[in-house]
């Protein structure tokens, strides 16, 4: 069964970079690719139940709800305390990526990615 994979990114072009980098994992339904532009419409789905994931890959800087607060509520819900979360940003800094590991976040990877790590980190932490 595909694991699902979803990212949250204000920016189309990052997501559309993610599902390009990804393709062979979703044309070959080892994983099933969803995104969103907006963190709240995310969080709103997934407290609701209408969305779940196996996987969210969130950036840090977005209008409405910065990617560290969606991950600090999302962690919060029984159902997705133990789910990964791995962080795709252009922040770098040690006391950001301190403070996402104490919200609980897996993995930080700083933009602009190569295709190869991003397909790498989603094996390893997936497990396929």
């Amino acid at each position: 069964m595909a694991k699902r994979v979803i990212i949250v990114d204000d920016s189309r072009a990052v997501i559309a970079t993610a599902e390009l980098a990804l393709d062979e994992m979703i044309s070959s339904g080892v994983i099933e690719f969803k995104s969103y532009l907006n963190p709240a419409e995310l969080l709103g789905k997934l407290q609701s139940g209408q969305e779940s994931f196996d996987l969210l890959i969130s950036d840090v800087n977005m209008p409405e709800m910065n990617g560290l607060d969606l991950a600090r509520e999302i962690k919060k819900d029984e159902r997705y305390k133990t789910k990964p979360i791995l962080v795709l940003t252009t922040e770098s800094s040690n006391d950001m990526k301190m403070a996402g590991k104490e919200i609980g976040v897996t993995g930080w990877m700083v933009k602009p990615f190569s295709d190869d790590k991003l397909v790498k980190s989603l094996k390893m932490v997936l497990g396929v």
